[in-house]
């Protein structure tokens, strides 16, 4: 069963990711994670913390889940300063 990860930037990194879905704890603990892990993007070997994740990316990580990546859309998505 697919995860559904809304994001309201451009994208995020896989690093961004794992964190995230409390894969890891802290971005430092990415690089290791993804040097004993494997991690799939769009069915393609990847373990680059630093990979750009867009709309529409699926990662799968066996053992963990999988994720879709979609840009949150909602009526208001600005934040009103006073």
């Amino acid at each position: 069963m697919k995860e559904t990860i809304l994001i309201d930037e451009d994208f995020i990194t896989l690093g961004q990711l794992l964190k995230r879905v409390d894969i890891i704890s802290s971005g430092g603990m990415a690089k290791h994670f993804l040097a004993e892990n494997t991690v799939y993007l769009d069915d393609e070997l990847e373990n680059r913390r630093g990979k750009k994740l867009y709309p529409g990316s699926i990662v799968e990580i066996p053992g963990e889940g999988t994720y879709f990546i979609q840009k949150e859309t909602s009526e208001d998505t600005s934040e009103e300063t006073h």
